[in-house]
């Protein structure tokens, strides 16, 4: 547990300037559940975190963007696949999947539906990490040996 508490991220709010059109792409296109509190509906769930859209119009003082604001990584399973689901759904890819091997992953962005770059990644396959992130991967274990920084 943490020294102060903190148990998980919660909630991940984005500017959107059309809550209706937001709400479609989080619920339809993506395809995630929405999330209550208590009976009123704040958002979507995308694991145990809950992805809020503020709409500008409501006095939210941020801006959809594509810069780092703030940036938000969702894992997945397989990114080159999802980039692939992705771009069947007429997603923007703002940043196609790239590996980085050295950090021993596929990193990839697309822009919802208000511009925000919301980014994914999943582990490269073993083969194609360099043997030295496989130790450092496996030292965690042990704690012998950090993890590279993404």
């Amino acid at each position: 547990m943490n020294p102060l508490g903190f148990q998980r991220l919660k909630v991940v709010s984005l500017a959107v300037d059309d809550l209706a059109r937001a709400r479609r792409f989080y619920g339809e296109t993506l395809g995630l559940e929405p999330a209550f509190e208590g009976e009123r509906q704040v958002g979507f769930l995308f694991a145990n975190v809950i992805v809020m859209l503020k709409p500008t119009d409501s006095g939210w003082y941020a801006r959809p963007s594509a810069q780092l604001n703030p940036r938000i990584t969702f894992a997945s399973n397989d990114a080159p696949q999802t980039e692939k689901a992705l771009r069947e759904r007429e997603v923007t890819i703002s940043d196609p999947v790239q590996a980085y091997p050295e950090e021993g992953f596929y990193v990839g962005s697309f822009l919802d539906s208000e511009g925000n770059k919301l980014w994914f990644c999943s582990p490269l396959p073993e083969r194609l990490v360099p043997e030295e992130v496989v130790v450092a991967i496996e030292a965690v274990d042990t704690e012998q040996v950090p993890l590279p920084a993404l």
